[in-house]
């Protein structure tokens, strides 16, 4: 539904969900949502996608069995596009972001609602703590709380609350989104961070707090993992190309390691043949210096303590690389072509495991 624009929405909260073949998420999510202790109206909109694992019928199920879940359809499986339907249904003025692969964590909404009127910030959020249960999903779960891993978002691990250049997830003020026109339905992913960047365009603070705390179920198989780096990291080169430097440096470092890497088996090549040899090959022999550095930093990484056991160990060792060459090819691509019609195809035909 339409909103009139002359009259502010009701107090309240909409959670907003996007949903596709979450099977094994979708109600531990739902329930985290719904056990949310406010003392506000409160409604949650799942935005629907073509699953193909029996998620549709899950929400059909729980939205019948409880009238504060509605449904949108989200035909294209888009994100941004799901959360766009779903926030024009909404009839309230705090629109909270969840994700079907996350679980809120108890007093989450009405903290971040207090901070948002303690701050006076247009978005809040806070820290995304990623859980794993078979030793591949624990691998990439510490990892994604490590900035080793992602790069050292506050959001991956921030302790100091302030200021911040995006949200995961975020709790709005539905006001600001209609001032600054909602997600762009252009950018498939880093959507948020693009919204982010208008919000503060616009004059409004997103802010990052830490004691708001999301756990977050990372993909489990090495496949889908290395789609959805590749996808994310095409769509931060799309970004790239659209607002340059706006971009944190951090996001720049997988891409260079790509092209050590390429470099280096280039000259690997040319020196296993003898086409490069004597002083020349010495001196291009420096390109395997940092490559070094970075396997074991790789090895370090997996011995740590906090490491698991020697399964877990062991997928590190595979998962860390995967995840920074996968995103960093993504966004060479990205920056040099474009995204184009690059999709997260991790979640297409999943049959996730459910939940405990």
């Amino acid at each position: 539904m339409q909103h009139d624009d002359s009259h502010a929405p009701p107090v309240g909260v909409s959670f907003v969900m996007p949903v596709l073949n979450e099977r094994g998420y979708l109600e531990h999510a739902v329930q985290s949502v719904l056990a949310q202790d406010l003392d506000v109206p409160v409604e949650l909109i799942l935005a629907l996608g073509p699953s193909t694992d029996g998620t549709t019928e899950i929400a059909n199920r729980l939205a019948a069995d409880d009238e504060r879940i509605r449904l949108v359809d989200n035909p294209a499986a888009h994100i941004p596009v799901g959360l766009n339907a779903a926030i024009r249904a909404g009839r309230y003025s705090t629109v909270i972001r969840v994700d079907a692969h996350s679980e809120l964590s108890p007093g989450y909404a009405a903290r971040a609602m207090q901070t948002l009127e303690r701050t006076g910030a247009s978005n809040v959020g806070g820290v995304m703590h990623a859980e794993g249960r078979a030793p591949f999903q624990k691998a990439v779960a510490r990892l994604y709380n490590s900035p080793v891993g992602l790069g050292g978002g506050a959001y991956h691990g921030g302790a100091h609350e302030g200021e911040a250049e995006s949200a995961y997830l975020g709790v709005m003020r539905r006001e600001v989104l209609d001032e600054v026109g909602l997600f762009d339905e252009t950018i498939r992913r880093g959507e948020d961070w693009e919204l982010n960047l208008r919000i503060r365009q616009a004059g409004h603070r997103v802010w990052f707090d830490p004691t708001l705390a999301v756990t977050y179920w990372p993909r489990e198989s090495w496949v889908r993992l290395a789609r959805q780096f590749r996808a994310t990291g095409a769509w931060r080169g799309e970004l790239v190309r659209r607002f340059g430097r706006r971009n944190g440096i951090r996001f720049f470092a997988p891409p260079v390691l790509v092209l050590l890497t390429i470099v280096a088996v280039i000259i690997g090549i040319l020196q296993l043949t003898g086409v490069l040899s004597g002083l020349a090959s010495l001196i291009a022999s420096i390109v395997y210096a940092p490559l070094a550095a970075y396997a074991l930093l790789v090895v370090a990484v997996a011995a740590a303590p906090g490491g698991g056991g020697i399964r877990q160990r062991l997928w590190t060792l595979l998962v860390l690389p995967t995840m920074h060459l996968a995103w960093g090819w993504g966004f060479l691509g990205g920056v040099l072509r474009g995204a184009g019609d690059t999709v997260d195809a991790s979640r297409l035909g999943t049959r996730n495991t459910p939940l405990p």
